[in-house]
């Protein structure tokens, strides 16, 4: 019988963990937003930071970023902003700590992406692994042409996507305020 209740909850703990991983790991089919003169949102999560910087990877000028946290219950799939070609992609090997912290935007693993549309406009979107997120994968590489809402790439276990955007943009979105990737208008 000792057997028999060690099989089942054996069993049962694997299939709970199967479950949470399949949750994680999920795509959910979704009619996204398309539109030539907006920015949807690339990834879940809420809205973290909305601000004016000084961007000094590839601009080397003010934007406004707007930072977007994603918990582990959030959809990790990130998503394009917008259509156009990939002018400048790089990864960045770094440490980990909370996606959240003000630091992590420039100190932990990262990869950045700048997508140029038909009108010459530059959006930097930056992928960034936190605390438990060990991992991103990126699907897009310079000179690539993307349609707005495709995958741009996935960060596994909690992390943070941060957008910068050219100083003047109206950006439609406010502090804690929840947003899902491909619907959500920035």
């Amino acid at each position: 019988l000792r057997d028999n209740v060690t099989y089942w909850i054996t069993g049962f703990l694997s299939l709970l963990i199967l479950g949470a991983f399949a949750y994680f790991f999920r795509i959910p089919h979704r009619e996204l937003v398309i539109s030539d003169n907006k920015v949807i949102a690339p990834a879940d999560g809420k809205i973290v930071v909305v601000e004016e910087v000084e961007e000094k990877e590839y601009f080397n000028d003010r934007r406004v970023q707007v930072s977007i946290f994603m918990s582990p219950a959030n959809v990790h799939v990130n998503r394009t902003p917008l259509a156009g070609t990939v002018t400048y992609q790089k990864y960045h090997p770094g440490k980990y700590l909370v996606a959240w912290h003000p630091k992590s935007s420039e100190k932990n693993e990262r990869n950045t992406v700048v997508i140029e549309n038909e009108d010459g406009i530059e959006i930097l979107i930056r992928q960034i692994a936190g605390k438990l997120a060990r991992k991103i994968r990126w699907y897009l590489n310079e000179g690539d042409e993307v349609n707005q809402g495709a995958e741009l790439g996935f960060i596994k276990f909690g992390s943070r996507v941060d957008l910068f955007l050219p100083i003047g943009t109206q950006i439609e979105v406010d502090l804690k305020q929840k947003v899902k990737g491909g619907l959500t208008v920035i």
